[in-house]
C-alpha cells in the first residue's frame, strides 16, 4: 500500500508494488546466485564467532 491517499497520488502511479507480469507463471526467471569459494577473511570471522560462542557456553556452564 502507498502512504499517499488516492487523492494525493498521481494517476499513473499504481498502489501495487509489483505489476501483474512480474509475478505468477509469466514472471521472468530469477537470477541464480553462483556459489564461490570462501575468502580467508570470512572464514576467520566465522571461526572467531564459533570460538567466542563456545567460550561463552563453557564459562556459563562452568559457573554452575
Amino acid at each position: 500500500m502507498s502512504a499517499l491517499s488516492d487523492d494525493d497520488r498521481d494517476d499513473d502511479e499504481s498502489p501495487w508494488r509489483f505489476a501483474v507480469d512480474e509475478v505468477g507463471e509469466d514472471a521472468p526467471e530469477p537470477e541464480t546466485i553462483e556459489p564461490e569459494s570462501p575468502e580467508l577473511e570470512n572464514v576467520v570471522f566465522v571461526l572467531l564467532g564459533v570460538a567466542l560462542s563456545g567460550f561463552i557456553f563453557y564459562a556459563a556452564l562452568g559457573s554452575l
